[in-house]
This record gives C-alpha cells, structure tokens and sequence, in this order.
C-alpha cells in the first residue's frame, strides 16, 4: 500500500472517555490472541534451533508427500515448505459448486491449513491449473515456460533451502503432464538459482542468488530411473518427540484438509508409529550416501559467530519447563542480544530473529489483539480500532510502548507498564486511505490467460495469500529490550464452526450482478440484460451503467439508483442490441458512487474448514452472438454431478424441467423433446439405473436421450449406460485446439437445423473430452474423430444410435465447460443434439 499524501490531522484519533480503561480480563478471551501451549512452544523453540532447510516441489495441491513434510518439519525441526506450481483451479469439488478461480482460493486455503497441521510452510507459482495434460511440453507451453521457471528461482532465492525434493520424475509417462513438468522445471531451476545473470530484476529487489547442495527425486511408490545404486533411503517413521503423535497420524490429518477432492476421512487412515521408508534418487548437485542432508550443517554453526547462539538454544531446551515457560524469557532475551548484531544481510538469520521474538511473547504469555466492529469497511472509511494487551507472566518487566502502522507511516504511544492478567485497551480511529484497492486475491485482480496469472506487484509471487489489509505493529519494551509484535484488525463473529474472528475486507459501497454469465443474441437482436445493485451502505446513491465494446449498443446509457438501507436491491434493465455479424464481446457493469466507479460482483464462500473468503470479481456477462436454430421446446434435465448445462439450454431457448430417478416413467417423459443426463450421474447418483428401462422406452417410443460422459471404475453404477452395449475407457483428448474430423459428414447432427463446420471446434477450453468409449455396438455411428498429438484419433466422443422410433446420444465431449463459458460452436451442436428427430 502507498503511503497517503500528507494529512492535515494527526494520523490515529482516540476516543478518550475509553483511551485508558483498564481492565480486568482473562487472557484466552482475548480475541483471536489465545495463548499457545506449551508443546506448541517446545516445538517453536526446537525450530529456531534448526537451521536446515528442504523445499518440495510437486504441481498440484495435494500432491505433496505430507509425511516426509511432517517428519521434516516436526521430526527433524528443518525449515520444510511446499511449492505447488499450481493452485488446483482445474480439479474437481465434491463439496459445492465453485470451480475455476472459485475452486482455486479454497485450495489455497485448504493447503494452508494441511501446512498448520505438518509443520511446513507454502509457497506458489502463477501457474494456472489449466486440466490434465497428457504432455508435458504442451504443459511447459501453455504455462508459460520462462515465467514459471523465473517463479520457481525466486521462491528458492526466498527461502534457501538446502535440498530440494520432487515429487514427480521428469521422464514421460503415465501421469499427469503437470507433473512432469514440475521437475523439468525444478532441474532447470536448480541449475539457475544460484547464477547472478539469471533472472537479474530478483536481484535489483533486494533477492541474492542461492544454490541447494542437491535435487532429489521422491521416488516413493514410483518407478526409479534404473540407477538403483544412486538411491538414498531413509526411514521416515515414528512420532513427534513434542506431542506425541505418529508422522503417519500427523500426515494423515494434514491430508484431510483436502476436503473438496473428496479427503475429509483420510484423518483416520494414519496408521501406526512404525517404520516407513523413502527412496531419494539424485537429480543434480552433489551426491549422498546416507542422508538427503548429507553434508550440510543443519545447526547454527553455519552462521559465522552462530555457533553460540546454537548452545545457547539448546541449554533454553533441555531448561523447558512446560508448567512455567516463562522462566525460559530471560534466556531468550540474552539469545535475541547476542543475535542482533549477527548477519544482518542474511534472510534466514532475519526470519529466525522474527522467530525468536514470538517465542520471546509466546513464554510471557503476551497477547494482542485489535478488534473492530464491522470487518468488512470502504475506502475513505474510519476504522474505529479496540486495541488490547495482556501478559500472563512479569518474570521481566514489560511495557506497552506503542502502536503502529507501518504502510501508512503512522504511529501513537501507548506507554503502560503490563501487570499480569490485566488487559490493557485503547481505542483509537483511523481512516483507511481512500486508494485502498478491493479485497481480492491477488493472483485474480487481472484478467490471467489459460496458463498463467498476471502478478503486477513481483514481491507478492509466491505468496500463498494477500498481505493484511491494515497491517499493524504493536512495540513492547521486554525487559530492557524492544520487541514488536504483528497485529491486525479483526472483526469477533460467532457463526462459524470454527474460528472466532474475520480478518479485515474492503468492499466497495455497492455490489453489481447480472443476471446470468452467458446471454445469446441472434445478429441485430434485442434482448434485455438485467443488473441487480446490492447497497453495502446506507443512503447510497450512484449511477449504473452496461459498458459495452464496439458493434454492440447498450440503453439507456446510464440509471441513476438511490438505495436506502445496507443490503437493500434493485434491479435496472438496459436493452442491449446485437452487431450483424456473429462475435463474442464481454458487457461490463459499472456503478460510480462519490465520484469513484466500481465494478465488481460480490461472492462469498463459506465452508466450516477454512476461513469464510470474499471475492470480488468484475461483474461480467458473455454476451455471445450466434447465428442459432432449434428444434423442440421442452427440455428435461437429470442432474449429474455438478455443471451449469441446463442453465445454458435454458439460454438457447428451450424450457428445462429438473427432473429426478422417481419422474422417469412413461407418463411423465412423453412431454418432453429430449432429456439430457448430466455429467458424471451414473458415478453419483443412485435413483436412476432402476429407471433406465422407461428411460430406453421412451426413446424407442420416439424420444430423444443425450448421456454426458461418466467415469469408468468402482463408483459406476451400472455398466448398461445406453440401450446398446457401450464400454467406457479411460481415454480422452487434453488439447482442446486438435483438429476434428467428420466421419459422418451427412448425419443429421452435423446438418440439422445448425450447419456445423470446423470452425464451430474453435475456442474450445481446457479440453475436447474425457472417458470415451472404446468400443460401442454397431447401431452407434461415431460422428467425429480427434486426437492429442502423437496419437491415433478416438472415434468415441460422439456417438449417435437409433432405437426404435427415437434416438439415444452418447458423448464424451465436455459440452459442461464450453457451454457456460460462451463457446458459439458448443450451443450450435449441443442444439443440433437436442433437435435429433425433429
């Protein structure tokens, strides 16, 4: 955050009827400042000690190896992170509707709380999670080589580990291409780091170049290179010396975090204390025999003068009194004395100082908290602060100095000596500067393209979330000696599950939302486009508008709103015309308020296991225009496991009816033109394969069925899919751009009533299709072929049979991701689908 222009106030305002209060208060109930325990603080206090450190590198969220973190972490005391490449943006949800960017924020968060579980620390790239990829080159191409390899180098820079492990091999095969793609990056990385004219612009910010001692490969459960003899094996058993716990049970409860890829159970797969092995296969650098640390100091020893720093951290240790931490204070102000002077230049020394003075505040048992009324606050606004100390222990005397707010450069004292068990308050006000940009992770505040988000700011790559809002620092002098600790405001809540408090938002005065994300237009039509305005403030008044590109005409140009309460809505229409020839554009909302103009939706996510998240992107519509036919008018849809498709049949016209296992009878079907089954139904639900014969009577009656794909494997309900014998594989087509083939050029769904050509394959997103059939009874007729590169054409993903009087659609296209996202060539076929016999 800039610093504001110069003020003609004093920066902090206190409220001094309340200023001095003080006030009895146990400390616990301080919010959000609860105390630490005393095994958490025997932990912290082995990590200062430590000064080892292995990074793992893997693509994924959840890809990492959470017991080889755990062990690292809380066994050895190594300073352990992950760097994900990605943040899981293209996987699947099993617990809501989020997917995308969505998906992608609660997988950060998810991976956040399986590090607090292990120990480890988490870092990312921009790398978008952009869906499975057979090839890793094609990975590398669409990721944007050079950006994400320049990621990888300054996360190494930054942290300085020792080791760095993958958890992929970087020979093709059958995985994943991300995966891949991690360790032929990782390699090249590993080559680069520690060279001062690669990525010089690291430098010019204050980075220095770094080179681990060695790269291994986590060989694991996968298939060595053949170079047995270059093996380091290492046990990776037992339990936590501090708590007791297993590394398997630590690692098992890590994993469960990954709540949307279906993990919340695995807590109770740990198993035992025993022994479990890892294999590590030397990838670069210097070899080892015994020990992936083979070689490396891992004590304060390796820091010039540090040697006694380490004997003095080990006596506090083997000193620890868990009933009275606090007796270990003073040696740990004598520890952070003699640490001042040392290394000043050298990061990791600088974080271990950062280190020592929590462990300084977690013995004295010093909490702070700063708390406001409302967490969610507009640019221009006062925040109205409540600021509270405490100390549970006075083996040193401990003075309040001051408060503080570095970004803006503002400061006031305090000045009160700290008694144990007495909370000390003030208020005080302070107005957030008026350019604070919205609440929004960074990583999305510019449009990213399918491979890689845009980062303006190069010191937030790698974060695995924003910095606080309205950071503060709360200045203590601890027996003679300054101490800061790191605060920000948050707002008490009681309606989570879990946790008490919500770090600070910034919100805009208004929220914008249109009524749909996909509109289709008919060249030169004239439809209407509905915004829907949510006050966020009382008495809010502005102007909206729909801004529009080029070729496409949007009235009126502007509406003026007046909303009288917080949470109040309204609704404004503008009628929006078509330009003559077929384009995609997107139509923006825009509301200016106070002369300032804002643009963006409101969407919350709230689940029990992670912070509730705010996001706040562009108010958007797809407006697609299409030269469009259908056939038939009603529509029934049997949900599958998650997609938007009958949204987007509504769009196209047609009108859909849900439709349940219990609604397939033969009265019930003969009302409709077609029924469509959603993606992945016969994997999820358990309603319908007792229902398929009316199902399969109703097309031989006339009717008209399309199947999107399901997943071959255990959780398949039923190997009778169609009326026919069909068998699903694994198979798929990952490149979206490959060409398509017409194998049946004069079959009605590539003639009727929409003429489909190859340019109707164009703009296709992430992928062609997935699970296709591999073999198929002759009354199918495969209608397209198209392949990855290298390989041969499947000719599953589009089959059509006749079944009597009606006609039965298998097809593997992902027709869930083109719909919503506006493709014009995916509404014209899914129409010429539907219309099949019309």
């Amino acid at each position: 955050m800039a610093a504001p222009a110069r003020r003609s106030r004093p920066a902090w305002r206190f409220v001094f009827g309340l200023a001095c209060g003080i006030a009895v208060l146990s400390v616990p109930l301080l919010a959000g400042a609860g105390p630490t325990s005393s095994s958490a603080m025997l932990q912290d206090l082995y990590g200062f000690d430590g000064m080892g450190s292995v990074l793992y590198v893997a693509a994924h969220p959840d890809d990492e190896n959470t017991q080889l973190i755990a062990y690292l972490a809380r066994g050895r005391r190594y300073r352990t992170a992950y760097l994900s490449l990605t943040r899981g943006d293209g996987g699947q949800n099993v617990l809501g509707p989020q997917f995308g960017d969505e998906l992608g924020v609660i997988r950060t968060e998810e991976l956040l709380a399986a590090r607090r579980v292990d120990g480890g620390r988490q870092f990312f790239s921009r790398a978008v999670d952009f869906g499975f990829s057979k090839d890793y080159r094609e990975t590398l191409r669409i990721w944007d080589k050079p950006e994400v390899l320049s990621d990888m180098v300054r996360v190494i820079r930054e942290f300085r580990p020792d080791v760095v492990i993958t958890r992929f091999s970087s020979v093709p095969g059958g995985t994943h291409g991300h995966h891949t793609a991690s360790t032929v990056l990782a390699i090249e990385a590993f080559k680069l780091c520690g060279d001062p004219k690669a990525f010089p612009d690291q430098l010019q910010e204050g980075l220095t170049p770094w080179q681990p001692k060695r790269l291994l490969w986590n060989v694991g459960g996968f298939q060595s290179s053949g170079n047995a003899t270059n093996l380091i094996r290492m046990d990776v058993g037992g339990k936590d010396s501090v708590s007791g716990e297993s590394f398997a049970e630590i690692a098992a409860h890590s994993r469960s975090m990954h709540k949307t890829q279906g993990f919340g159970n695995f807590a109770g797969f740990g198993g035992g204390n025993g022994p479990r092995s890892e294999s590590f296969e030397l990838l670069d650098g210097e070899p080892a025999t015994h020990d992936i640390m083979d070689g490396v100091d891992t004590t304060w020893s390796r820091v010039p003068g540090g040697a006694e720093i380490g004997k003095m951290a080990d006596d506090v240790i083997t000193k620890f009194d868990p009933q009275n931490p606090a007796a270990s204070v003073p040696a740990l102000l004598t520890i952070k004395k003699n640490l001042a002077g040392l290394a000043p230049d050298d990061p990791v020394v600088n974080e271990k100082r950062r280190q020592l003075d929590q462990l300084i505040q977690e013995c004295l048992g010093l909490t702070v908290a700063t708390t406001v009324p409302q967490a969610e606050v507009v640019p221009g606004e006062t925040l109205d602060l409540h600021l509270t100390a405490a100390i549970r222990s006075d083996v040193v005397p401990v003075r309040w100095v001051a408060a503080r707010c570095p970004a803006i450069g503002t400061e006031f004292a305090v000045g009160t000596d700290l008694s144990t068990h007495q909370a000390v308050s003030r208020d005080a006000m302070e107005t957030l500067p008026a350019d604070t940009p919205l609440s929004q992770p960074y990583w999305l505040r510019e449009d990213h393209t399918a491979g890689m988000f845009r980062v303006d700011d190069p010191k937030l790559i790698g974060r695995p979330e924003n910095p606080p809002v309205f950071a503060l620092e709360q200045i203590f002098d601890v027996g003679g000696q300054t101490l800061i600790v790191p605060d920000e405001p948050v707002q008490v809540t009681a309606n989570r599950v879990e946790g008490a408090t919500r770090n600070l938002d910034v919100i805009s005065p208004v929220s914008l939302k249109l009524a749909s994300d996909v509109s289709l237009f008919a060249p030169k039509a004239r439809r209407p486009v509905t915004v829907e305005v949510t006050a966020a403030r009382p008495d809010t008044a502005g102007t909206l508008r729909l801004d529009a590109p080029a070729g496409w005409k949007a009235v009126p140009a502007t509406q003026a709103f007046h909303l009288k309460a917080a949470g109040d809505k309204a609704r404004f229409t503008f009628k929006v015309t078509a330009p003559p020839e077929p384009m995609v554009a997107n139509l923006t909302a825009e509301a200016e308020v106070g002369g300032k103009s804002y643009d963006n939706e409101r969407i919350v996510i709230d689940y029990p296991h992670i912070p509730l998240l705010l996001l706040q992107p562009p108010a958007r519509l797809k407006a697609v225009c299409l030269n469009l036919a259908i056939r038939g008018h009603k529509v029934g849809y049997l949900p599958g496991a998650g997609d938007d498709v009958a949204q987007c049949l509504a769009d196209m016209g047609y009108q859909v009816t849900t439709l349940t296992g219990d609604d397939l009878t033969a009265n019930r079907l003969k009302a409709f033109d077609a029924v469509v089954i959603g993606v992945r139904a016969f994997n999820v639900r358990t309603d319908l394969v007792s229902h398929l014969p009316a199902l399969f009577a109703y097309v031989e009656a006339g009717g008209n069925v399309i199947e999107q794909y399901n997943r071959p494997g255990r959780d398949l309900k039923t190997d009778q899919l169609t009326p026919y014998h069909l068998q699903l594989s694994n198979d798929r087509v990952t490149d979206e751009t490959a060409p398509v083939t017409f194998l049946a050029p004069d079959h009605p769904v590539l003639n009727t009533p929409n003429k489909i050509t190859s340019a109707d394959f164009d703009g296709w997103i992430q992928e062609r299709g997935i699970y296709y059939p591999d073999q198929w009874d002759d009354h199918f007729t495969p209608i397209l072929a198209c392949n990855d590169p290298g390989e041969a054409p499947l000719k599953g993903g589009l089959l059509v049979a006749s079944y009597g009087k009606g006609h039965f659609v298998y097809t593997g296209l992902v027709f869930f991701r083109q719909l919503p996202a506006g493709v014009p060539g995916a509404y014209r076929l899914f129409a010429n689908l539907v219309s099949l016999g019309k």
